[in-house]
């Protein structure tokens, strides 16, 4: 088969839309680093309506740039306005506060991932906005990744018959971070990714190994190991101390197995096994999806479409929750791991 010319294209149930004259204002708090995409998605979708941001340079930049808003210092402004909702982009330090306090204001928030970096601060926040009846999601970009949605879906219809693994790669060389480590920083995206494909399945067992490689206690390289009912196991490895660019991910099932590769947006199937006597079988591979790189808009869209009309939000604070709440576990084995080492021999 010619690998140029994928056997399928971008479903239509994920295809961008186009729904700004029906979409609520919303403002952003923190323009700067991934915050400045935020401000003009929404600018280009017509629902920009604030900026907060207490770097004088940043907010000089958005007036510049988006000369109809006025950018405040102080995002309390914002929360005090009757704009319906706000997306935060804060340092992950501050979000407890400044989702905590949009919330208590009666804005719907969107925040970037992850949550929190502590378990019961993320599920406050969780409860907090279902109590008010406003949403709160958090930004698990790769969730709204058409091949992604795309792979969900083949999975759910028995593309590779019954899931029996899924292996994850997340690897490259910077993005070195002094208050978290790469599973924080980098294994949250495919914590998240696998817990979507899997569904309601939770895990039973966890076991995890880091080294410290750059900086003493921040883990550089990181495996994640999950165990889930049936025997279903995941495997990730992430590392921002290795030398090439890896996203990568990998399900091995019963009729086949399948790759999808991050980087270049392409999912190959592998009709390819071993039978009952142990025999190998290869039927070839084809790649079944070529899609893009781009679901910002997308997710952006399922955001302020949740506001306007109550639609279910595919990575609200529960499921926020339970990430933080998983990453928050496996840290805390790290550290455990550390102190009961034994001398060898």
């Amino acid at each position: 088969m010619d690998y140029d010319t994928p056997m399928v294209t971008t479903p239509s149930d994920i295809a961008p839309r186009s729904k700004a004259d029906t979409l609520p204002r919303a403002a952003v708090i923190g323009a700067g680093g991934w915050g400045k995409n935020l401000v003009n998605n929404l600018h280009e979708m017509g629902t920009l309506a604030g900026i907060a941001d207490t770097n004088a340079d940043h907010r000089r930049l958005m007036a510049e740039t988006y000369p109809e808003v006025t950018p405040v210092a102080d995002y309390r402004e914002i929360l005090e306005s009757d704009i319906p909702a706000v997306l935060v982009a804060t340092p992950v330090a501050t979000h407890y506060e400044v989702v905590r306090n949009a919330l208590e204001c009666g804005k719907h928030v969107f925040v970037e991932k992850p949550l929190t970096m502590d378990r019961d601060e993320a599920w406050a926040l969780a409860r907090l906005a279902e109590s008010r009846n406003l949403i709160l999601m958090v930004g698990h970009l790769l969730l709204f990744q058409p091949a992604v949605l795309w792979l969900r879906d083949y999975l759910a219809g028995g593309g590779i018959g019954e899931v029996r693994g899924i292996h994850q790669e997340r690897l490259g060389l910077g993005r070195v971070r002094a208050y978290e480590n790469a599973l924080w920083c980098l294994g949250t995206h495919d914590v998240a990714v696998q817990r979507f494909l899997l569904g309601d399945l939770q895990p039973v067992t966890l076991r995890v190994n880091g080294q410290s490689i750059l900086q003493p206690g921040i883990e550089d390289d990181v495996y994640l190991h999950l165990e889930y009912p049936g025997g279903v196991q995941s495997h990730l490895h992430c590392s921002w101390f290795w030398p090439e660019r890896r996203r990568g991910l990998t399900i091995l099932g019963s009729e086949g197995m399948i790759q999808y590769d991050e980087i270049r947006q392409i999912i190959t199937h592998h009709r390819k096994g071993v039978d009952k006597r142990m025999e190998v079988r290869d039927n070839g591979s084809e790649v079944v999806y070529n899609g893009h790189g781009q679901p910002l808009r997308l997710e952006l869209e399922h955001f302020l479409q949740g506001v306007a009309d109550g639609t279910p939000i595919r990575s609200d604070g529960r499921f926020g929750a339970e990430v933080v709440d998983l990453l928050y576990q496996a840290t805390e084995l790290l550290r455990r791991a550390e102190k009961d080492a034994v001398p060898y021999p």
